[in-house]
């Protein structure tokens, strides 16, 4: 069972302060629809025991976001975690990773990134919800809200000096967007992230085109058998970096040769028991390092 904490609650805006342009205002429960059956007899589920969990309101430019926040109870000078959605938004899957980041010692917070576009979770097909939510998210629209995210964390227990990025999928793309997009991050662990692909006036850069901007650091963790991320396109990135910024040169790679794409998904067929677990060390060893 969540706690309510007043530290915390008491500075979250009313929810009223959110626009029209709203559609999202709160998170679902449970898992998105269009993610396919679950796969109980793998899913990992973390409890909230010594944790202060639940959802918040984020406020941003237009009004207000909701996220989902685990932090230690009691604790203050977190380092940070922003923990950034697949493509189904932040459902129970996303809400449990921010868990086992608070059970290291972090705080962890996943904004729904979707807010302004709709309820992913509401959706039975990926088809429709990339056509209706995805691809009409603009980046510039996540970086603001990603910053917006990491201002509320400063001030609600997290260590600003300390702010790092994991995400997911789509979320895996953003970690690389973030990184060249704000100087304060310090680490950034991305899970089977796209780094090349087409342009738009949504999306008008790939991360492959902004080594040179990264300031923090990023670990990438890939499938090999990934249909829709080639390790050409992997290859592509490795020699982007090298040309890069000194963050780009730090940042690695770890290609697991056998995992398709989301196998860290623990809830979905693609799920690797093996891989993910290596890649979750791989994850922890890379904050510890730099947080």
């Amino acid at each position: 069972m969540n706690k309510p904490n007043p530290e915390f609650d008491s500075l979250l805006p009313p929810l009223a302060l959110n626009r029209r342009g709203f559609l999202t205002t709160s998170l679902a429960g449970g898992f998105t629809l269009a993610a396919g059956p679950i796969m109980a007899n793998t899913l990992i589920t973390t409890d909230s025991k010594g944790l202060i969990a639940g959802e918040v309101k984020i406020p941003v430019a237009d009004g207000s976001i909701p996220a989902y926040r685990a932090a230690p109870e009691g604790k203050t000078n977190l380092g940070t975690i922003l923990v950034v959605q697949e493509i189904f938004g932040v459902h129970e899957y996303m809400k449990d990773v921010c868990r086992r980041f608070a059970k290291l010692g972090y705080l962890a917070i996943a904004p729904e990134l979707y807010a302004r576009q709709g309820d992913p979770s509401k959706y039975t097909e990926n088809t429709k919800l990339f056509a209706e939510i995805v691809n009409k998210v603009p980046d510039a629209q996540v970086m603001s809200d990603l910053d917006a995210t990491a201002k509320w964390a400063s001030a609600n227990g997290g260590d600003p000096k300390r702010l790092a990025i994991t995400g997911f999928c789509w979320g895996g793309r953003i970690v690389w967007l973030y990184s060249a997009h704000n100087p304060n991050l310090k680490a950034g662990v991305a899970w089977y992230g796209r780094m090349v692909g087409d342009k738009d006036t949504l999306r008008p850069a790939q991360p492959v085109e902004l080594t040179e901007k990264m300031h923090a650091p990023v670990l990438g963790l890939y499938g090999g058998e990934d249909a829709g991320i080639p390790v050409d396109t992997i290859e592509l990135m490795k020699a982007a970096l090298a040309r890069g910024s000194a963050a780009a040169k730090a940042s690695t790679f770890v290609i697991y040769p056998k995992a398709p794409h989301a196998f860290h998904a623990d809830y979905r067929p693609s799920y690797r028991a093996v891989e993910a677990k290596d890649g979750w060390d791989q994850a922890q060893a890379w904050f510890k390092k730099y947080l």
